[in-house]
């Protein structure tokens, strides 16, 4: 019999008064009888709406059928067709704003939890099923891949199914890219991005770590040198961008990607830490989106008595996901809407010791849409503070783009691409946050699954 229930079932995760303290996962998963409870809500549309809006096209409906049998590695099977990192998709995707807002369950009522069955599934095989995929037969031809982010694991992923030899060249000690070190433990637990990258491995995808493309080796090297018919760009945009206000050069002042690298990927919040962090009693963080609360959510874990979210905009104008907003509210984040910092205090020692704010007004609508922030006058205040965390958005490294032959860029910074990801410079892609500045990390995977297509058009044609 369906499930003709209007509500979701119900994620359990930690209590957010015991959560606030720790570094574990959150969200605790769905059990089997609530799996199979949640995919019996599925109304198996004929059109597949929901399919539609997954940037990785999983055929969804086909999938949770499988789940509401019993059937969990069948289900698997069928979403790994198109997704080379389930499990890491199942947690960090914003599947209210894809997927689930094409669910036909959701006019009436909740949508049907993809998201968290999909996680569900990833979870059941990993916990099941320890082999890995068997590498498929080679082809002979290389490709060159730049980042180890979601766009460059996506890319390597699908090629690899197509007997490509890959090699992915990582900036960084540790592959995953933003996965590592972005997106906090307690999100995204690091054991699950090692057990994908190791499911791409064992597809023969290979992974030079401390290899910074630029420096160590150009694009140009890669294709000319080094054998590669093809280079995918996937290197992210991990350039932050500052409010360019007085004070930003004290000490306690981070950048949302400094601070979070340090915390997820070198584990500064150990007591023998190589590169330990500042922890601060009173944390401002500047910003709204999800990098904003993961930054605010880690220094509340560190030990923080008090943590605020500056945001110039309302509640509802908040870029984050709802459901990282509501985690960050139960565990104690304060939030300080409508409140733009002017300039940041520091102390004779020059450590921060206050933020200066001014309060805001939403008045029409801006280039984008959303009302445009006004400064209310005389509306100067301090808030102490003693660490202030910047996030307020990245931009991609212009390394790639000053070191490649032809390479075409906005003025920002972006990779100009046509439609299948190819570059002005032949045998050159480009796909992800490289192309499009800060986005999620399903959309950086759909740029490399299309890129991944169009190499393979690409050399094929080159070697009729």
């Amino acid at each position: 019999m369906p499930n003709m229930s209007l509500k979701k079932n119900e994620m359990p995760s930690q209590a957010p008064d015991v959560r606030n303290k720790n570094f574990d996962e959150v969200a605790l998963g769905y059990t089997e009888e609530m799996a199979l409870d949640e995919a019996k809500r599925c109304l198996h549309c004929k059109n597949k709406p929901c399919v539609s809006g997954c940037p990785v096209g999983i055929h969804i409906p086909d999938f949770i059928a499988k789940v509401a049998e019993g059937d969990f590695e069948g289900a698997y099977k069928i979403i790994t067709e198109s997704s080379s990192l389930p499990a890491v998709c199942g947690r960090v995707c914003p599947q209210e704003t894809q997927c689930e807002s094409k669910c036909v369950r959701g006019i009436k009522g909740e949508p049907v939890a993809i998201g968290r069955l999909e996680r569900f599934v990833a979870d059941y095989h990993n916990k099941h099923f320890k082999g890995m995929p068997e590498k498929v037969k080679s082809n002979s031809h290389r490709v060159a891949i730049v980042g180890s982010g979601p766009a460059g694991l996506a890319c390597a992923g699908d090629l690899a199914k197509r007997g490509y030899e890959v090699t992915i060249y990582e900036a960084l000690h540790t592959a995953g890219g933003v996965l590592v070190y972005g997106i906090p433990e307690f999100r995204l637990p690091k054991d699950i991005v090692r057990r994908e990258i190791d499911s791409l491995k064992a597809l023969g995808v290979k992974i030079e770590t401390n290899a910074v493309v630029g420096k160590a080796v150009s694009v140009d090297e890669l294709l000319d040198d080094f054998g590669y018919e093809a280079v995918f760009v996937g290197s992210g945009a991990g350039l932050p961008r500052f409010m360019n206000i007085p004070g930003e050069h004290f000490k306690g002042v981070y950048s949302a990607n400094e601070f979070l690298t340090r915390v997820n990927l070198m584990k500064a919040y150990k007591e023998d830490s190589d590169t330990p962090i500042r922890r601060g009693k009173r944390v401002a963080v500047v910003g709204g989106g999800n990098v904003a609360m993961d930054a605010a959510r880690c220094a509340l874990r560190l030990g923080a008595d008090e943590v605020s979210i500056i945001y110039r905009r309302g509640e509802s104008e908040l870029p984050a996901r709802h459901e990282e907003i509501e985690h960050a509210k139960e565990e104690g984040i304060v939030f300080r809407l409508l409140t733009n910092p002017v300039e940041i205090i520091g102390d004779e020692q020059g450590f921060v010791k206050a933020i200066k704010c001014v309060r805001m007004t939403l008045g029409e609508p801006d280039a984008s849409g959303r009302r445009r922030p006004v400064e209310e006058k005389g509306s100067e205040h301090l808030i102490d503070v003693d660490t202030v965390i910047i996030s307020i958005g990245t931009s991609p490294n212009p390394l790639i783009k000053s070191t490649t032959t032809g390479l075409e860029t906005e003025k920002w910074g972006g990779i100009i691409v046509n439609e299948g990801g190819a570059t002005s410079r032949e045998g050159v892609f480009a796909g992800g946050d490289a192309v499009t500045g800060a986005a999620t990390v399903i959309l950086a995977m759909g740029a490399g699954k299309t890129a991944a297509e169009s190499i393979d058009k690409y050399i094929k044609s080159k070697n009729k």
